[in-house]
């Protein structure tokens, strides 16, 4: 019997909710399509998974998954069948267990590794040019045009969020020092401190898709949701209209708490929230001297918050699927997390542009080393070289 993980409940910056996949994306708006849960759908603690892939070509849809499918039924008509009710073209067989992820990194060819300073400050260039844009589009827009100009602006803006990222995973500049000023000065727009977000970020990679392990998504279990009081549940259903925004709630909870950082890290952590409250104490006050609240509204905080929505929306659907299962620690496997568990899906061009290829997310999991501009090229040779991602 195929594992129902397809309807989970799952856990992440507070939402509750899925998306549903092999759906089209952003070609007449910006937010993906959630799909609700099935009481009978939550995972339930103990329960087995096993992975393979679903892929779909062509147009702005996701395109790999992980989906479990039960030994019994792991044929090429069952794989075809359930495909097609996911809306996709084809699922690729499981992952062999005794493949590793270092045997996966092994096939990469040495070039995608390497960091090249030109590409990486074009990128800088590219993000400083169309945040500028995107603040002139605002400053000269019609009333009835802003929707656009921040939506331009807030997808300019998380193209510097995509250089930290870099950054904090040393693949940005050979030397570590500009490394992490560079990273700390793209995150103070975001008010987003770069060293507590980095220390979270690597626990996610060292253990994506584990049950309590991952610190980016905690999927509900059935006997934690029947045992809720009623409010709680209400409110774990309520959560999905405005999921996109509850990457604020996690922006908050996790990263300004010194309590959640292990000893040798506060140092390196207060000096990021320094940095981050310099920009809110200088630059916040300049804005409104110059604007007024309206501008405040207007120049940082729309922006702002549609770079949150990216966020949320990049995060979840990176490493949630009705079809990817999450492990306990016991049953984890790195290979089947980071190349299973990881989706790809395509985005219009300008946002694939303005974020530096994030959305190209299988490859930086595979190897967080990897350059953002490398990704794709790294991505053409996973499906080359193991043809299911």
């Amino acid at each position: 019997m195929a594992c129902k993980i397809a309807d989970s409940l799952f856990l992440s910056m507070g939402s509750h909710q899925r998306p549903i996949l092999g759906q089209k994306f952003a070609k007449t708006g910006f937010s993906p399509c959630f799909h609700h849960f099935k009481w009978d759908g939550l995972p339930l603690k103990g329960e087995q998974h096993k992975r393979c892939l679903l892929t779909k070509k062509g147009g702005t849809t996701v395109r790999a998954v992980a989906v479990p499918v039960a030994p019994s039924a792991n044929t090429a008509e069952y794989r075809k069948q359930l495909a097609e009710s996911y809306g996709f073209e084809k699922i690729g067989e499981p992952l062999p267990n005794n493949v590793t992820l270092k045997d996966i990194m092994d096939t990469l060819p040495k070039k995608v590794f390497e960091i090249d300073d030109v590409k990486a400050w074009k990128s800088v260039l590219v993000s400083v040019t169309s945040y500028a844009l995107g603040i002139f589009m605002i400053s000269k827009a019609p009333w009835y045009l802003l929707p656009l100009a921040w939506a331009w602006t807030g997808t300019a803006v998380t193209g510097f969020f995509v250089i930290g990222h870099d950054c904090a995973h040393k693949s940005f500049s050979r030397n570590k020092l500009l490394e992490d000023i560079v990273g700390t000065l793209a995150f103070m727009p975001l008010i987003y401190p770069y060293e507590p977000w980095r220390f979270k970020h690597d626990r996610h990679h060292a253990k994506t898709n584990m049950l309590v392990g991952d610190t980016a998504w905690h999927p509900v279990m059935k006997e934690e949701f029947d045992k809720s009081p009623f409010f709680r549940k209400a409110i774990m259903f309520g959560y999905g209209p405005i999921r996109p925004w509850m990457s604020i709630s996690h922006w908050l909870i996790w990263h300004f708490d010194l309590k959640k950082f292990r000893p040798n890290e506060v140092q390196r952590v207060q000096i990021s929230l320094a940095c981050v409250f310099a920009f809110m104490a200088i630059g916040w006050p300049l804005i409104i001297y110059k604007t007024g609240i309206m501008g405040w509204i207007k120049f940082w905080l729309m922006p702002w918050l549609g770079y949150h929505f990216w966020m949320s929306t990049f995060t979840m659907v990176h490493h949630t699927a009705p079809h990817i299962p999450f492990k306990s620690s016991g049953e984890w496997n790195a290979a089947q997390a980071q190349l299973n568990g990881t989706v790809h899906c395509d985005y219009p061009s300008w946002i694939e542009i303005l974020c530096h290829d994030i959305n190209v997310h299988i490859p930086h999991h595979v190897c967080a080393r990897i350059p953002s501009y490398n990704l794709r090229a790294a991505h053409k040779s996973l499906q080359e070289n193991w043809g299911q991602v």
